[in-house]
């Protein structure tokens, strides 16, 4: 029940940074719901072919469709109310990065893979809807710039790994690597800290 809901809240999440992006493209609405599609499900999409877990969830289970249609609509109706709200596209973003690391990383538990492999497959997970949606929007991807973006997702990722050795409980270890992931994305923006850039250094 836990990792569902956590699931749900994700598919919320990024379907709403979906529509914001998609709204200040001014695409219409079928490309509004097409925008908010790709950014939910484009990163799970991926890890369900590569681990082999087809038909894909969301084409098993509507809950994931209809949820969507459901924030499109909740979006387009309150987007001024949303806009409001200080860098609300960062922010549902960051939340939905945290959630989709670690359903990434169960996915890839429940497939009996490596530690390392399943926090690859959880930083594919949270990254690659946001690649799509910012490829079709014509942006360059934040996971491609040198923001702190999947390196939050990966070390969130080890960091769940690392609570269970520390004999956490299951649960506790799963919501705190969630919270790692959001916190350590949140202070990078906040005191900007980015990765190096290659450019300088050369000749």
């Amino acid at each position: 029940m836990l990792y569902q809901t956590i699931d749900i809240l994700g598919t919320v999440a990024f379907a709403i940074s979906g529509v914001l992006v998609a709204m200040e493209k001014r695409l219409d609405l079928f490309g509004v719901l097409i925008i908010a599609f790709v950014t939910s499900i484009g990163g799970g999409t991926l890890r369900d072919l590569l681990i082999g877990n087809t038909p894909v969830v969301w084409m098993r289970d509507l809950t994931y469709v209809t949820t969507i249609f459901i924030t499109v609509v909740f979006a387009i109706i309150f987007v001024n109310q949303l806009k409001y709200l200080r860098k609300s596209l960062f922010l549902f973003d960051t939340i939905g990065i945290g959630l989709y690391t670690m359903l990434g990383v169960e996915k890839g538990l429940e497939a009996e893979l490596l530690p390392i492999i399943c926090i690859f497959l959880g930083t594919m997970t949270a990254c690659f809807g946001g690649v799509i949606r910012d490829i079709l929007c014509n942006e360059i991807p934040v996971i491609f710039r040198k923001e702190i973006y999947a390196t939050a997702c990966i070390l969130g990722g080890a960091s769940y790994f690392l609570f269970m050795a520390l004999s956490l409980k299951e649960s506790y270890a799963y919501i705190a690597a969630i919270l790692v992931v959001i916190t350590l994305r949140l202070m990078a923006v906040r005191f900007g800290i980015s990765l190096p850039n290659i450019y300088k250094y050369r000749g």
